[in-house]
C-alpha cells in the first residue's frame, strides 16, 4: 500500500520549488537586454536556454498537477493508460508517474 499523503507533501513540496523556480526564471527572462550589442548577443543566448528551462519547469509542474488529482480522485498509483498498478519502486523514483513500465517504454 502506498502512503499517498507522504507523497502528496513531496509532491506539493516539489510543486512549490519548481513554482518559485519559474518566478525566479520568469525574472530573469523580463530583464531588459544591455545597450551593448555583443552584451546583447550573450544575453540573448542565456535567455534562450532560460526559456527552455521554464518550459521543462512548466511540463514538470503540470505532471505534478495531474498527480495531485489523481491522488484526490484515489486513483493515484492506477497506470492512465491500461489501469494496471504503477510499481512502488517506479513511484518512489517518479512519484508524478501516470504510466505502468510497459506503457511508459510503448510510449518511447
Amino acid at each position: 500500500m502506498t502512503d499517498t499523503a507522504a507523497i502528496e507533501e513531496r509532491l506539493t513540496e516539489r510543486l512549490s520549488e519548481l513554482r518559485a523556480r519559474l518566478t525566479r526564471v520568469n525574472a530573469d527572462l523580463a530583464e531588459p537586454l544591455n545597450a551593448d550589442s555583443s552584451e546583447q548577443a550573450v544575453e540573448v543566448e542565456d535567455d534562450a536556454g532560460l526559456e527552455a528551462e521554464a518550459s521543462l519547469i512548466v511540463r514538470e509542474a503540470a505532471s505534478i498537477d495531474r498527480a495531485l488529482e489523481r491522488i484526490a480522485k484515489g486513483t493515484y498509483g492506477e497506470c492512465v493508460r491500461c489501469g494496471s498498478q504503477i510499481a512502488p519502486a517506479r513511484l518512489d523514483a517518479r512519484p508524478e508517474a501516470a504510466l505502468c513500465i510497459d506503457c511508459a517504454r510503448a510510449e518511447q
